[in-house]
């Protein structure tokens, strides 16, 4: 039928100047009326940059003794998407919504955020990582993501990623977007992956001084455990197991979590013509990206 073509040859198409699919603007209405509380975290990514791990620890920081208590649903309800924001009255989700604060997640770049979030001045925290490692990881999601358009070739794929044709356009403008509003918001916590993962006990320390928490030192140790690759590889395997989405034979959800997997992806020749399309957006940001550690 149309809807099942519709399901697995999504289209994209610019909203309000940003490359997307119906997936995430059919519901648009809600989301740009969703109403935020002044205590709601809000952790904010471009697609593949570690969003599902920063909601861990946050989630894990905010309510760790709560979830070894019992059986807690998956990351994906406990912190659920703006996006799909009628989800947060149905089903599981609404449990995870009963907390308090509510974790809420966000692909959005920074002028499409609710109003909302704004005036009730909540708190964001906005994971950066580098666009050669981000580029791999989407490019391998997508081929496992059913709801997602088909990726293509390797070589098209980096020309779609520099004109901003993946799903939530353009990283350049979306990384730059968010560090221009952490100079005048100040309750913008700016992270980078890799500096999550050269020091994962540091950046923790730094989350807990931005949300106002004192955890112990065994309770930090109990959150690095818990958020480390190989334990989250383990628990998305498990609530993956029955999502008719992703296709995890073709690519796993939680791939490889490193810092320089682009050298095994990216052609002498494609990484310097990448360096060159690199310098030349972002010359006039003073962002720095590692691109290995």
């Amino acid at each position: 039928t149309a809807l099942e073509l519709n399901w697995y040859e999504p289209m994209t198409f610019k909203f309000e100047g940003v490359t997307m699919t119906h997936y995430f603007t059919d519901n648009w209405e809600k989301v740009k009326n969703f109403k935020a509380k002044p205590d709601d975290v809000v952790i904010a990514t471009y697609p593949k940059a570690g969003t599902t791990w920063m909601s861990e620890i946050v989630d894990q920081l905010f309510f760790g003794e709560i979830r070894r208590e019992s059986s807690s649903p998956s990351i994906f309800d406990r912190v659920p998407f703006l996006e799909f924001c009628e989800d947060f009255q149905t089903g599981n989700t609404e449990q995870s919504l009963l907390t308090s604060p509510r974790l809420i997640k966000t692909h959005l770049p920074v002028q499409l955020v609710p109003q909302s979030f704004w005036e009730q001045n909540c708190r964001m925290i906005y994971v950066a990582r580098n666009p050669k490692d981000i580029m791999v990881s989407y490019y391998h999601f997508d081929r496992m993501n059913k709801i997602q358009p088909d990726p293509g070739a390797w070589e098209e794929y980096i020309d779609k990623f520099n004109t901003g044709q993946l799903v939530f356009g353009s990283w350049y403008d979306h990384v730059q977007g968010w560090w221009e509003k952490s100079r005048s918001y100040s309750r913008i916590c700016y992270v980078f992956f890799e500096d999550m993962r050269e020091d994962p006990a540091r950046e923790i320390s730094r989350l807990c001084s931005f949300l106002g928490l004192s955890p112990n030192e065994t309770q930090k140790k109990e959150v690095l455990r818990k958020t480390g690759f190989e334990e989250m590889k383990k628990s998305m395997a498990d609530a993956l197991s029955n999502n008719d989405e992703f296709d995890e034979s073709v690519s796993p959800f939680m791939r490889k979590g490193i810092v320089g997997d682009w050298k095994n992806h990216f052609t002498v020749a494609q990484n310097e013509a990448f360096n060159e399309e690199y310098r030349k957006k972002m010359k006039e940001s003073d962002l720095k990206f590692k691109m290995e550690i």
